[in-house]
């Protein structure tokens, strides 16, 4: 499989050599807007590139018929036009907030949790995230990811940044040293706790996510996800 990357930052060095040790090819490496990329050459492509870069790039994409895996968080303001695009050209395309395996079953576990204590006002629930200091964007996508499905299966209406109110579900986040990503979910109340807490001992779990996401969506065309790839449901 000939593979494009475009972002060729820690992510996308570690993507490359996930990729090139389960045999495929990387045919460009894109770390910058460039107008001169030749498409076909590519048989899917990869973007963990700048916020203000990942809508441009998977636009070029689609309108090449290239499938694109997005894992750029901070551009989701434009989502669902990327949907609406993919839908034109009968593209294909997977964001995901995050790639691992362990965060998609969290998701999971994270919903079926909020389920649970929808009926039970006496528990407050709040998000924390960590991340390394080169992280740019805050909350992490995968915690908004999670901060959604608490949502959509209780009683509050919106996330804030560090803010809480009786409808408002808060998201704290820290960025310290080069930790690769810690996210909890806690739910309080006067008598007890519940928390479950996804922690990241490295980058490779998303790398390979996203090489294996990549290697699904060959032959396919839609908009999909994560747990479309892993049958999770």
């Amino acid at each position: 499989m000939r593979i494009a990357l475009f972002g060729y930052g820690k992510m996308g060095q570690m993507i490359e050599q996930i990729a090139l040790k389960r045999g495929h090819e990387i045919v460009a490496k894109i770390d910058e807007n460039s107008e001169n990329i030749d498409f076909s050459t590519m048989d899917v492509a990869i973007d963990f590139s700048m916020p203000e870069a990942a809508f441009g790039n998977i636009t070029k994409c689609l309108h090449n018929n290239v499938p694109i895996i997005s894992g750029t968080t901070g551009w989701l303001n434009k989502y669902e036009d990327a949907i609406t695009l993919c839908s034109e050209k009968q593209g294909a395309f997977i964001y995901a907030s995050n790639f691992s395996l362990g965060v998609n079953i969290f998701f999971e576990l994270n919903n079926y949790l909020a389920k649970m204590m929808q009926n039970l006002p006496e528990y407050n629930v709040e998000l924390e995230e960590i991340h390394h200091t080169q992280k740019l964007d805050a909350p992490s996508g995968t915690a908004i990811t999670l901060a959604e499905g608490v949502i959509a299966n209780s009683n509050y209406k919106q996330w804030k940044l560090d803010s809480a109110s009786q409808e408002t579900l808060k998201i704290t986040s820290k960025r310290i040293g080069s930790v690769p990503g810690t996210h909890t979910v806690a739910y309080d109340s006067i008598v007890d706790s519940i928390e479950i807490k996804h922690t990241a001992h490295n980058r490779e779990g998303f790398a390979l996510g996203a090489v294996t996401a990549a290697e699904w969506i060959i032959g396919k065309t839609g908009v999909f996800s994560m747990r479309d790839v892993l049958n999770l449901g």
